[in-house]
């Protein structure tokens, strides 16, 4: 019976497979495979010998299955992994897992996981990032009301809300990248870290198994990898799901029926709201995003309680991390790619945005007339007590009284004519630099 919805619902095929049972079982194979023609290169095995041990570990006769029997009776995962390959490799089998410790194939069996989900996250940063720029692009002059405390700002565009979007995927970028040489380390020293078992060779065999395997070498491990480049990589995948949830929620809010700017594409001859309301479009793919992305910050905390290990090692983090990377990396590639599909279908209702614009009335452009006012001698401080009022009187004269409040004060009109205050007053004169940072970001992303 199926209990982890990663199982059933969410994730792509290649995630799935890559941190299944059956997967990671094959990434440890090709590990032990990886040590044995090491020692073959370094004449610690015979040449004989690796190559029955490789062909053993890549030919699918190992399997999860028989390791599972294997481990019900040891109670040991590892050395059931090294007695089903054995039982495979003939008189080979004398030397699989020679001078190694369990931790040599679990954590670089992880590194090869990771080096192998590197790509697919890129890819999904990198391509929402990209549809961000798309519509940074499309929508550079495309009045909006902004919103500070869920309440009506100033004018911006909505172009320019889509760059600093595109802006905070193409940083995520960077962090993979940079994390990279950090993270996708694996380890071959053995137990407590000294490489005592592999004698002389130790260094070299390590340099050889995980170069071999395109990871990176590190300089000095205890019995496991160091867990902090773990976290480390926990940190990437909630940051990126957070930005994720960011956008999300601003779809979601953009959405409400009474703002209605921009909407989730609903297909109307299928797909279905609501199991009651049968009018419902709700924005189904956003909200998905916001909640995976919590499971994906929740794993944070266990990732860094795996750091603090006893000494050389102990088993504390094992059964976590059997969560913990997985299901951090599944998710966060599953809902790059919802996000993907949400903003590469966006609707976006310009037409909406200019009539909440209208809506909003005047008083939206009181920084505008403040500014206007400083510049014609009047007092910065003097200036917006001068226009808060004038706003509140305004305000309960049902909004659309301003400029004739602001007109009756002697320190307006004997300062701006009433074109010019017209002026001020027009949200097209004042979204400031808003296509030009667009422009800017747009040259940003594409050096990257």
């Amino acid at each position: 019976m199926e209990v982890c919805p990663l199982d059933y619902r969410y994730g792509s095929d290649a995630m799935r497979e890559l941190f299944s049972e059956v997967g990671r079982l094959k990434r440890m194979l090709e590990v032990e495979a990886a040590l044995a023609r090491a020692q073959a290169q370094l004449g610690m095995v015979p040449a004989a010998a690796a190559e029955a041990i490789t062909e053993a570990a890549r030919s699918g006769r190992v399997t999860a299955e028989r390791v599972s029997e294997l481990e019900a009776e040891i109670k040991h995962d590892i050395m059931a992994l090294v007695r089903a390959l054995s039982e495979q490799c003939a008189e080979a089998g004398a030397y699989v897992h020679l001078g190694a410790t369990s931790n040599d194939i679990i954590d670089t069996a992880t590194a090869l996981q990771l080096k192998e989900a590197w790509p697919h996250l890129e890819r999904g940063v990198r391509a929402v990032r990209d549809e961000l720029a798309r519509l940074a692009a499309e929508h550079k002059g495309t009045l909006q009301i902004g919103r500070t405390h869920g309440q009506w700002a100033l004018p911006t565009t909505f172009g320019l809300k889509m760059a600093v979007y595109a802006l905070e995927m193409d940083r995520h970028l960077e962090r993979l990248e940079q994390a990279y040489p950090r993270v996708v380390v694996g380890k071959f020293m053995g137990a407590v870290g000294t490489g005592a078992a592999m004698g002389p060779h130790a260094l070299e065999v390590q340099r050889l198994v995980l170069e071999g395997l395109g990871l990176v070498v590190p300089i000095a491990t205890l019995q496991t990898t160091q867990r902090d480049r773990h976290a480390e990589l926990a940190c990437i995948l909630a940051n990126i799901a957070s930005s994720l949830e960011k956008f999300a929620t601003e779809v979601r809010n953009l959405q409400r029926s009474e703002i209605a700017e921009v909407g989730e594409f609903f297909d109307p001859k299928k797909q279905v709201g609501s199991s009651t309301m049968a009018h419902k479009r709700n924005p189904i793919s956003a909200e998905n995003v916001c909640g995976l992305a919590r499971v994906v910050r929740g794993m944070v905390v266990p990732a860094f309680e795996n750091v603090p290990l006893w000494h050389e090692r102990d088993l504390t983090n094992s059964s976590a991390e059997r969560f913990t990377l997985s299901h951090s990396i599944v998710l966060t590639d599953y809902i790059l790619g919802r996000s993907v599909r949400l903003f590469r279908q966006l609707q976006v209702h310009a037409e909406r945005m200019r009539e909440n614009l209208e809506r909003a009335g005047p008083d939206v452009m009181a920084e505008s007339v403040m500014m206007a006012l400083v510049a014609k001698g009047m007092g910065r401080q003097d200036a917006h007590e001068l226009i808060r009022e004038a706003s509140m009187r305004s305000a309960q004269r049902g909004g659309r009284a301003l400029a004739e409040e602001l007109m009756a004060e002697p320190g307006v009109a004997g300062r701006l004519t009433r074109e010019e205050l017209d002026r001020a007053l027009d949200p097209r004169s004042y979204t400031g630099s808003a296509e030009r940072i667009v422009d800017l970001a747009l040259e940003q992303i594409g050096k990257h």
